[in-house]
């Protein structure tokens, strides 16, 4: 029996403190009112270039989330003016650990814990998968908007190469290989849904395929929809934001909240999923 039916109803907001190294960390949860949650959390990470930005610009998606029946939490990380990289990568994975230490208080289970980012939010929520923790907190799922696949080669005109403006201009190949997402997929990586414009400039149509090339090269599930039309942020758009993070849902119901219902069902109602298809001539 599958989980999770639609729920698009109000709200509530609250604000919360997260121990993290050098200093705490804010969130903000929102949670579904009057509907069974799903237990399910989705981490959602601004972008900003690592520089810019903070968890106020997530929550008009947090608020869509959660009119899903997702507990979803709009994250603060130290920008680059604070910390010097890796201490956004740091405080991800800090909140990701107090999501899991703290899930019973939050009415989830601790193996249906997402990360939804935003450019540079999204490419620290691939890190973040990647890096795993050695297993003790792992990703459930990982939502990728218009993320840099890679931090190598040459950036837009008029900007700075991405590895030297994360790393700094001293940066080797090595380090900046090492802070590219697309070389660190692998095997078992967690259910990916890549979102991005046609016509984004920044984080052009290529790049993202070039990480979605690599998740099906390891066999991870992976959903990948460009946008006709649009460029870098489409996703804040008023006439995007609700049916966009709708797909969103869809996708973590389908790869989180109840993986095997939506497969049974597959099975079950479409001729074309069964092993016995094509049927002997």
């Amino acid at each position: 029996m599958m989980a999770g039916g639609e729920w698009h109803g109000m709200t509530e907001r609250s604000t919360i403190e997260i121990p993290a190294g050098e200093r705490p960390l804010q969130a903000d949860v929102f949670r579904p009112v009057g509907a069974s949650s799903l237990r399910t959390a989705v981490i959602l990470l601004h972008g900003g270039a690592w520089r810019f930005g903070s968890r106020a610009d997530m929550a008009p998606y947090a608020a869509a989330l959660a009119g899903h029946g997702f507990i979803a939490i709009a994250a603060e990380y130290r920008l680059l003016g604070e910390a010097a990289y890796p201490a956004q990568l740091d405080d991800v994975r800090a909140v990701i650990a107090w999501v899991h230490a703290h899930a019973a208080d939050l009415g989830i289970d601790q193996g249906k814990i997402a990360v939804e980012g935003f450019s540079a939010g999204g490419h620290l929520a691939l890190l973040a998968a990647a890096a795993n923790d050695g297993g003790e907190h792992p990703v459930a799922a990982v939502v990728s908007f218009f993320a840099p696949a890679s931090l190598e080669g040459p950036s837009p005109p008029g900007m700075p190469p991405r590895g030297a403006m994360l790393l700094g201009p001293g940066a080797t190949d090595a380090q900046i290989r090492a802070v590219s997402p697309v070389h660190q997929i692998r095997a078992g990586f967690p259910p990916t849904f890549l979102l991005g414009g046609m016509a984004d400039r920044l984080v052009p149509p290529a790049a993202t395929l070039q990480l979605f090339n690599a998740l099906v090269g390891v066999d991870a599930p992976v959903d990948l929809h460009f946008f006709h039309g649009h460029t870098h942020e489409f996703a804040a758009l008023p006439s995007m934001l609700e049916p966009v993070q709708a797909e969103v849902a869809l996708f973590l119901k389908r790869s989180v909240v109840d993986p095997e219902g939506h497969a049974e069902e597959n099975l079950r109602l479409n001729p074309f999923a069964r092993p016995d298809w094509p049927p002997p001539p």
